[in-house]
Parts: C-alpha cells; sequence; structure tokens
C-alpha cells in the first residue's frame, strides 16, 4: 500500500513514545504517593510530638506555640481535600458500578486512580471542584467535569481546565488515555485516513508526547526534591525535640543558651513544614 511504510514507522515510534510516557508518568504517581503518604503520616506524627512536648514545657515561648498552631492549620487543610477527594471518589464507585456498560460513567476520572493515587496527585498537583458535584453528571458531561475537577477546576474560574485535567488523568496509564478518549493506536478515525496523513497525526502525537514525557520527568525530579525537603525537616524536629526531651529542663525560663538555640531551630523546622504540607507543583 502507497505510504505504507512511513505509516508503520510513524506508528512505531508512537507506540515508542508512548510506552516511555506511560512508564514516566508510572513513576511520578509513584513519586506523589510516596510524598503523600510522607507528609500525612510526618504531619500526624509531629503535631502529637509537639503538642505533648508543650504540655510537659512550663512557661513554653509564643513563638513555639504559634509555629504548632499555624502548623495544625495546614495540616487541617491538607485533611480537608483528602476528604474531599475520598467524598467524589466513593460517589463515583457507586456510580461507575450502577452504569457499568453503560458507557462512560460519571467520575471516573477519578476512580480511575485509586484513592490513594488520586489523593497524592490531588495533593501534589493541585485541585479544585467544578462547582458541580461530579456525582451528579453523566455521560461525557461528567467525562469532562471530571477532567477539568483534575485539572484544577474550569478555566473560566482560574483553573487549568480539562487540558490539565488529561495532562493528570494520563497517570493513570492506558485506563487514562482510554477515559481521556485519546486512543491513540488502532481508533477508527485513523482508519479512515490514507496512510500518508495518518503517518503525519501520529508523528504530531510523537512529538506531544514526548514533550509530555520531558515534563514528568522534570514533575519527577521535583517531587523527589519535595519529599527529600520533608523528609529533612521531620527528621530535624524529631532529632530536635528527642533531644530537649531528654536534656533540657521542662521549664523554659531554665533553659540554657544552647537549649534555646535547639528550640530555635525547631521552631524553624516547624515552619519550614507548615510551608512544605501543602505544596504544589509549580
Amino acid at each position: 500500500m502507497f505510504n505504507g511504510n512511513l505509516k508503520k514507522e510513524a506508528i512505531a515510534k508512537l507506540e515508542a513514545a508512548d510506552k516511555e510516557y506511560q512508564a514516566t508518568a508510572a513513576d511520578v504517581t509513584e513519586k506523589a504517593v510516596a510524598l503523600y503518604e510522607k507528609r500525612k503520616a510526618t504531619a500526624e506524627q509531629i503535631i502529637q510530638a509537639c503538642e505533648q512536648y508543650i504540655n510537659t514545657l512550663a512557661n513554653s515561648p509564643k513563638e513555639f506555640d504559634k509555629s504548632v498552631s499555624e502548623f495544625k492549620v495546614e495540616f487541617t487543610k491538607f485533611s480537608q481535600i483528602i476528604q474531599q477527594i475520598k467524598f467524589e471518589a466513593d460517589k463515583a464507585d457507586k456510580i461507575s458500578g450502577s452504569m457499568a456498560g453503560a458507557g462512560t460513567a460519571a467520575g471516573v476520572g477519578v476512580a480511575a486512580f485509586g484513592p490513594t493515587a488520586a489523593m497524592a496527585i490531588a495533593t501534589t498537583f493541585g485541585t479544585a471542584s467544578t462547582g458541580t458535584a461530579i456525582s451528579a453528571l453523566s455521560g461525557a458531561v461528567a467525562t469532562n467535569a471530571a477532567l477539568a475537577w483534575l485539572g484544577g477546576g474550569a478555566v473560566v474560574a482560574g483553573g487549568g481546565g480539562m487540558a490539565a485535567g488529561n495532562f493528570l488523568l494520563a497517570m493513570a496509564g492506558p485506563v487514562g488515555w482510554a477515559i481521556g478518549g485519546t486512543t491513540l493506536v488502532g481508533s477508527t478515525l485513523w482508519a479512515r485516513h490514507k496512510n500518508e496523513e495518518i503517518a503525519q497525526k501520529a508523528n504530531q502525537e510523537t512529538v506531544n508526547i514526548k514533550s509530555k514525557t520531558t515534563k514528568f520527568k522534570a514533575d519527577k525530579e521535583e517531587i523527589a526534591k519535595l519529599l527529600k525537603l520533608t523528609q529533612g525537616h521531620a527528621d530535624g524536629v524529631n532529632t530536635r525535640l528527642n533531644f530537649l526531651k531528654q536534656e533540657a529542663t521542662n521549664n523554659y525560663l531554665d533553659f540554657s543558651h544552647d537549649h534555646k538555640i535547639e528550640l530555635a531551630t525547631l521552631i524553624n523546622n516547624i515552619q519550614a513544614l507548615s510551608q512544605l504540607l501543602n505544596k504544589t507543583l509549580s
């Protein structure tokens, strides 16, 4: 067939690019999950440890109390995001079950990730509500709403819209591509085109996918940095708390100069963690 080899080569390149893309997306999702779990566990443990120490420390400085309170506020924000996603995902799961085989299920974009991955991606990249509960929608409207939700809300509301939603949804791997309606190879639409047109479209998609792969790789590095910073400040909090519990008195007024420095450093660690807890990728 005329230009048959051209089509085969283009599709082969597209498939290779797609394979690398999905592997990189899977890596990003794994990193996001690790960051989410570290944030959640660290925040819960540190809030509890700091409050316990405050209760044993007489005349604790206002800066210490203030920093712990601010950290609790940030953790509340973090928890609210998690609860929102759980709420939407639960409704999506119910509707997906009731609409099985009936086309695109409402909220399937959220359900595709699984609860942990959805929460990890949301807290890493940021999300916003569409204004209408995803579970209340159906069909293509539901898919669009899910994509927009995952992408940070509707464009008119200042969010990333469906384009960003598709970008995040791709992290679900092959499932994500199917939900997004962007199956790359073998679609009936492509079958209608001539070989040269198919090759051109495949090449265009290859360039697009490689561009997204590059972005994913940069995201993975940024997530790794956030994870390292979070771990470092968490370790700093734990180390200094343990030191003060063992070496300092229970009354701040009797603290030595070195102990006051350790407490000041502890406060800096807590403040840094507060800023990192809800930090999303740019």
